[in-house]
């Protein structure tokens, strides 16, 4: 017997079905509207009236619609064996095991037995100790959760963001930085290398202006991260240039490099102090959390790049005999890097060096004998019986008192002279009494054979040629040629601090006994008035020369008119 499953109930239609489709169009309808909204209701009863069904049947239609079935458990993420927040708390745990015992090649201890010690021993904590029962947390679990709540190594070592700065005047920071050169021998070494022992470096120094980007380098050879070395470069930066169109010079507020054997060197830091410049080196590695410290920044290191790639690459077409001749060629490249665009202006890096300028003007660098007595070390010896001081291979002479004494050296990078401070009273200058002792012979390694190139590229090497002009000749434009900088350029004249009274009195006492002694007798045996234009002469200065020739000009005046009396 076949029975209808449509039954009228008035005006209501039961069996009636209304499309999925149509279902889940309302259903995101209603969705955009506050849960309280009229026009919900409205919806609702245009939609019975269209399908010709009641209110109470939409909304039981939207509650019993079908939906995708998920493919995952209900519970899946979630843990079974333990509550979320105590299986968190152990995983946890394990992550700072993991941590603790991490060395610097990336070895830690392993799940497996953070877990065994866990559970046998247990980890005391802020909380008190913590020891999950045995057997429930297993290997592939844990470590699961440690990925999934961001509990791993690689969750765990994100860095945090890097923050860029940037200069706001030029000569505000100099970025300072060395590298071992792709040109590793030269035609011809310095004389001075075959008294050394080891295998000379072409290395090439480099500073960057932070500000526009102006690079200057040079080739120095050394035997490793020489001293001597960046402070000539250094002068050479900071020194005005003979040079066409390059103005670049001045004392920068701050030197900014690594930790290297120079940033280390007392004499390089005292050299800074006496010019005014703060040196600012590398936070060390591993010593700001998760941060990267020891690493190569960008602004000095991208020239090196460049030169490597741009410049070197041509030496295999032409090879500079010495270090003379590779600096000129190098000098060249500078000033041709320097005129390309600033990184993020529309002028040249040059002419951004110009433009930003301090307020104040340039910091004039002192003269190069000036420079290099600040680049004195102290060093406690003891003067042998005969007098004699042994110093950088050489024998000095000093004065026969301080036989047999301890005193302090004051030896300078680029002194041939020596100067003594002993009892508070500096001694000098010494000179040698013997030349230098050679200490070994340079012995030069056969150098290795490299591979041979196939012969078709070997034949057209050979016979490829570049002209000499790619290395020398300028090919700036007449108004970089014409660029320097303005007359109305502010320039600071360098205050000398004169640290060891080589030019100045400390005092007039000590002024006075110079005197005396140049004299040869006590000022109080001279008569009143030339003990007065004695007082005179120190009132208005105490440099010695000044004060010496002025004493000088007038004594023989008093002898010449004393004889004219006779």
């Amino acid at each position: 017997m076949y029975v209808s499953k449509t039954l009228v109930f008035g005006t209501e239609t039961m069996g009636k079905k209304i499309p999925e489709e149509r279902l889940l169009d309302l259903q995101r309808r209603l969705d955009l509207l506050p849960s309280r909204n009229t026009e919900r209701m409205k919806m609702i009863q245009a939609f019975a009236d269209l399908y010709a069904v009641s209110v109470n049947t939409v909304y039981r239609s939207l509650r019993d619609k079908r939906v995708p079935k998920s493919l995952r458990r209900s519970d899946a993420g979630i843990t079974r064996v333990l509550p979320s927040t105590e299986m968190e708390l152990y995983c946890q745990i394990i992550a700072a095991m993991k941590l603790k015992t991490r060395n610097k090649k990336g070895h830690h201890l392993p799940t497996t037995e953070a877990l065994r010690l866990l559970e046998n021993f247990g980890v005391e904590t802020a909380q008190g100790l913590k020891r999950p029962p045995k057997g429930i947390l297993k290997k592939t679990t844990v470590n699961r959760y440690l990925k999934r709540w961001g509990y791993d190594f690689l969750s765990l070592e994100i860095e945090p963001a890097s923050v860029r700065f940037q200069a706001k005047h030029s000569n505000d920071c100099w970025h300072f930085d060395l590298s071992p050169s792709d040109l590793k021998q030269l035609p011809e070494w310095p004389a001075w290398v075959e008294n050394r022992k080891g295998r000379p470096i072409l290395m090439l120094y480099s500073l960057v202006d932070d500000r526009s980007g102006v690079a200057y380098q040079e080739y120095h050879v050394v035997f490793g991260e020489d001293v001597e070395a960046a402070l000539r470069f250094l002068y050479r930066a900071m020194a005005t240039k003979e040079i066409e169109g390059f103005p670049f010079q001045g004392i920068p507020l701050m030197i900014y490099t690594d930790n290297g054997p120079i940033a280390k060197s007392g004499v390089f830091h005292r050299v800074l102090e006496y010019l005014g410049i703060e040196l600012r080196t590398h936070m060390p590695k591993g010593k700001d959390g998760r941060r990267t410290t020891a690493r190569a920044k960008g602004k000095v290191e991208r020239p090196f790049r460049t030169i490597k790639e741009i410049h070197e690459t041509l030496y295999h077409f032409h090879t500079p005999k010495n270090e003379e001749e590779a600096n000129t060629w190098l000098l060249n490249y500078v000033l041709r890097y320097n005129e390309k665009g600033h990184r993020s202006e529309k002028h040249s890096r040059i002419e951004d060096w110009i433009n930003n300028l301090p307020a104040a003007g340039l910091r004039k660098i002192c003269s190069w004998d000036r420079f290099a007595t600040f680049a004195r070390e102290p060093e406690r010896r003891k003067v042998a019986g005969d007098a004699t001081i042994k110093m950088n291979g050489g024998t000095y002479r000093v004065d026969s008192a301080l036989a047999g004494q301890d005193v302090i050296i004051w030896w300078g990078l680029f002194d041939a002279e020596l100067f003594i401070e002993h009892e508070e009273k500096k001694l000098g200058p010494f000179y040698p009494d013997e030349g230098p002792i050679p200490l070994h012979k340079f012995r030069s390694f056969r150098k290795t054979k490299a591979e041979k190139r196939a012969d078709s590229i070997e034949k057209l090497a050979e016979e490829i040629a570049l002209p000499k002009e790619a290395l020398t000749d300028d090919s700036r434009t007449t108004a970089a040629l014409m660029r320097c900088l303005s007359e109305g350029t502010a320039v600071i004249e360098f205050k000398d601090p004169d640290p060891f009274q080589e030019f100045t009195y400390s005092g007039v006492l000590e002024a006075k006994i110079a005197i005396a002694n140049y004299l040869g007798i006590p000022l109080a045996k001279l008569s009143e008035e030339d003990r007065q234009k004695v007082d005179a002469i120190l009132a208005g200065t105490l440099l010695k020369k000044e004060v010496l020739d002025e004493v000088r000009c007038y004594f023989r005046q008093q002898r010449k008119g004393v004889k004219d009396v006779k």
